[in-house]
């Protein structure tokens, strides 16, 4: 028993020591001159090469429990503030439980830019409109800007690319080939894709490049990366003429990759390769040839050049996205929403059911994510007016839809909670121009309609 005691006695004399050598350390972030406190603030502390980031609380505090003697850096953000850095030794003073930090942060320049224009969601605001030219596709940049394909009578027939800054045009040149349409890749490169090549664009703050991509190259070594994060590449084996394909991780650092899920309609697959069995003799040789010379099974060949052309197959729908070092699989022929830490390692499976009944609900098959905040919303369509819901990723769940202005509008596109499309009012000479509405704050201020409804 003594000795139970005495474990006892050591026990709490180590916790009072611990806390006799901790305190809190409470940081106030104030305004420069209206010495106000600033909430929302971004606080990253610094200490033995360990980081922990905290926002400001509305009274403008940040606290943490730290050790005497420890020496400590922080490092504050703000939107509306110039950064400012700090470092101390927490050690006692006054107070002898708490140490109080004050961080006064400096207000940027604000510069005069005249009138500006708010408009209410649900108000389309012209984004690009020309008496001359249509938009045939676009793509948002990460800044202030994006890149336009436009045309003056048909695209076939000749195509410019337009790079706007704003509302300001700042290059603008002709497509040298047949363009299609442009696409964005995972390093931010804006690809006009043409039926003999690829012209691309990197578009700078203060420069544009160019160059120019063979198809072969673009789409066996650019397209199918899907995403990067910090440590890895991820790409995917995708082929519209084939019922499955798989998502891989690459690591750039040991030049090793792995798989991380697999997509497959389990009954697409089975359709695709039983077309084998009621194709003519001729055929079932020429595939058994192919099969000889490259390895690919007799059944995938006559699927791929047979059963793709029927009105039965649709090809796979199954989209990964990041947000905040995390992965987000929708593998809609398992009914599941799967997510990956930035490793591609699996954290958690989540129930899908908004595709459901698409004839009542509209559903698209196609999910937007907005550029900036990461939010991934589902395409809807009822009566030629298109449909936002908003995914929440925590359950999967859409609880509410918004409805656009515009009917039969063209490639949807969101960004800073803006959605960007291309109209033109029916049976009018107005050549098809660029429109934005701005996304309610709160779902619910806009529409009550459900995707169930």
């Amino acid at each position: 028993m003594r000795y139970f005691y005495l474990f006892l006695f050591v026990a709490i004399s180590v916790v009072i020591r611990a806390q006799q050598d901790s305190m809190i350390v409470q940081v106030q972030l104030e305004d420069l001159k209206s010495t106000e406190s600033i909430p929302n603030a971004t606080v990253e502390l610094i200490r033995n090469g360990d980081k922990s980031v905290k926002r400001s609380t509305p009274t403008g505090r940040v606290s943490w429990k730290l050790q005497l003697g420890d020496f400590v850096q922080l490092n504050v953000s703000h939107a509306l503030y110039n950064p400012k850095s700090t470092s101390f030794v927490v050690k006692r003073k006054s107070n002898p439980d708490t140490l109080f930090v004050r961080v006064r942060l400096e207000s940027l320049q604000i510069r005069t830019l005249g009138d500006v224009v708010i408009k209410p969601p649900g108000v389309p605001d012209t984004v690009f409109a020309s008496e001359t030219l249509s938009v045939a596709d676009f793509e948002l940049l990460p800044t202030n800007g994006m890149v336009l394909l436009t045309y003056p009578r048909q695209l076939k027939k000749g195509a410019d690319l337009i790079v706007m800054n704003g509302e300001e045009k700042v290059y603008q040149r002709e497509v040298q080939d047949t363009a299609i349409e442009l696409v964005t890749d995972f390093k931010g490169v804006v690809h006009a894709v043409c039926r003999n090549k690829i012209e691309s664009l990197l578009v700078n703050e203060n420069s544009i490049e160019e160059a120019v991509l063979t198809p072969e190259y673009f789409f066996n070594y650019v397209a199918p990366i899907v995403d990067t994060s910090s440590v890895k590449w991820f790409f995917s084996n995708y082929n519209k003429d084939y019922p499955a394909f798989n998502y891989f991780a690459f690591d750039a650092q040991d030049s090793a990759y792995m798989k991380v899920t697999e997509i497959k309609d389990e009954l697409m697959m089975e359709l695709y390769r039983s077309e084998y069995k009621w194709v003519d003799v001729r055929t079932k040789l020429w595939a058994k040839n192919k099969e000889l010379e490259t390895g690919i099974d007799a059944e995938v060949w006559v699927g791929a050049n047979y059963f793709t052309q029927s009105i039965y197959y649709k090809s796979l729908y199954a989209p990964l996205f990041e947000k905040q070092d995390t992965l987000f699989v929708f593998d809609y022929y398992k009914d599941q929403l799967r997510t990956y830490n930035s490793s591609g390692n699996a954290l958690d499976t989540i129930p899908l059911f908004h595709q459901y009944n698409p004839k009542k609900s509209g559903w698209k098959n196609h999910l937007i994510q907005d550029k900036s905040t990461g939010d991934i919303y589902a395409l809807f369509e009822r009566s030629g007016y298109s449909y936002l819901g908003k995914i929440d990723l925590n359950n999967a769940q859409i609880k509410e839809t918004v409805r656009l202005t515009n009917r039969y509008i063209d490639k949807i596109s969101i960004k800073d909670e803006f959605v960007y499309y291309i109209y033109r009012p029916f049976e009018s000479a107005q050549k098809k121009f660029l429109y934005k509405e701005r996304l309610p704050y709160n779902l619910s201020v806009q529409s009550k309609e459900t995707i169930h409804e």
